[in-house]
């Protein structure tokens, strides 16, 4: 099954605020994969992100009348809901404690100088080679691969067909990798 278009996340959106058990399947289907990645680069761990995506889908069902296709596309609020998610559990961790007895026996796992000189030169490698793109594909990339933006929604905010999205994608990550290969 290929991924929905906005208006499609739309609908199901709208036939989940009647309660249609099947476009709940289908949205979880088309949305899932794309959320679980929004909340893992957030909390950090897969386990934690599994959980936070079983909570927003409740939410989903619980709130999909309060969705407003006027207000935006339905993927991006799926994505807001599902990042507030997150940021609420973050904040709800408890915060470590300071045992100075405990601190001494756990190992400085610290990065060494030289460790940090090579990363920070990877880093300046990367920027350097998003630097040959231009300015619009690069914000894609970021946008797709940082951010975990769909490429419905990088497609509608540059102005631009899906496939021609996909293709901006596609030939700007072969130019970073050949940048990097040199």
């Amino acid at each position: 099954m290929t991924a929905t278009a906005p208006t499609d996340t739309c609908l199901l959106l709208e036939r989940i605020a009647r309660q249609d058990r099947a476009a709940f399947r289908a949205l979880y289907h088309d949305a899932g994969p794309k959320l679980m990645g929004v909340l893992v680069r957030i909390l950090g761990t897969r386990s934690e992100a599994e959980d936070a995506l079983q909570e927003v889908f409740t939410r989903v069902w619980l709130r999909a009348g309060r969705f407003d296709p006027s207000r935006g596309a339905g993927m991006t609020w799926l994505v807001a809901l599902s990042r507030n998610h997150a940021i609420d559990r973050l904040r709800a961790r408890k915060p470590e404690q300071n045992d100075d007895d405990a601190a001494a026996l756990i190992a400085d796992t610290a990065p060494r100088a030289e460790s940090r000189l090579i990363a920070k030169g990877e880093a300046r490698r990367v920027t350097d080679c998003f630097d040959t793109l231009e300015p619009a594909r690069a914000d894609a990339v970021r946008g797709a691969y940082l951010d975990g933006l769909s490429y419905d929604v990088l497609a509608l905010r540059h102005s631009i067909p899906l496939n021609t999205m996909r293709t901006w994608l596609r030939r700007s990550l072969l130019k970073l990798r050949e940048c990097l290969e040199q």
